[in-house]
């Protein structure tokens, strides 16, 4: 297996990142490679919901709770208090894929793509940043590379191009 690499999609809420993400995935599969993906929330969140034994044995207290069924399998951890553990600690969770695509921790050193809308009226990120190294937007930019934000295979060519490899 080759090393696996890492790159992110930044941007603000509404830019578009996850509906590009999941257009994506299926264009990198396609092209041969094993993709996963780390997602940062912002505000607590469940995997599960209240009824399920997973939920009731968390609610009890449990540091872990893994659930398995035929189909997939799931290992949720409380932080129980303790600080949220930073992007290299995840990524140190994944099993090994050739590429891992981060939406959010946009604050992470890590090379990363912006997603940017012009109707959602936000101040650019990459003059900020200097860990953004191209762009995919609606309006044209000129300070990095960028693809269009329907152009899906230009943009996986990004991906490809500044994808950073970890491990």
């Amino acid at each position: 297996m080759r090393a696996m690499r890492i790159i992110g999609l930044a941007g603000w809420s509404g830019a578009g990142k996850t509906t590009l993400l999941t257009r994506l995935i299926p264009h990198l599969i396609g092209q041969g490679l094993r993709v996963s993906t780390v997602k940062h929330a912002h505000h607590s969140f469940d995997v599960d919901r209240p009824g399920k034994d997973s939920w009731a044995h968390r609610e009890a207290g449990a540091s872990q709770v893994l659930v398995s069924a035929a189909h997939r399998w799931a290992l949720m951890t409380e932080n129980r208090g303790n600080p949220e553990p930073d992007l290299a600690f995840l990524l140190g969770q994944l099993s090994p894929v050739d590429l891992v695509i981060i939406e959010g921790f946009k604050r992470a050193p890590y090379p990363k793509i912006e997603v940017h809308r012009a109707a959602n009226g936000k101040a650019w990120l990459h003059p900020d940043d200097p860990d953004i190294r191209a762009i995919a937007a609606d309006t044209p930019q000129a300070a990095l590379p960028q693809a269009a934000l329907d152009d899906i295979p230009a943009i996986a060519a990004l991906v490809l191009r500044f994808a950073a490899g970890v491990g």
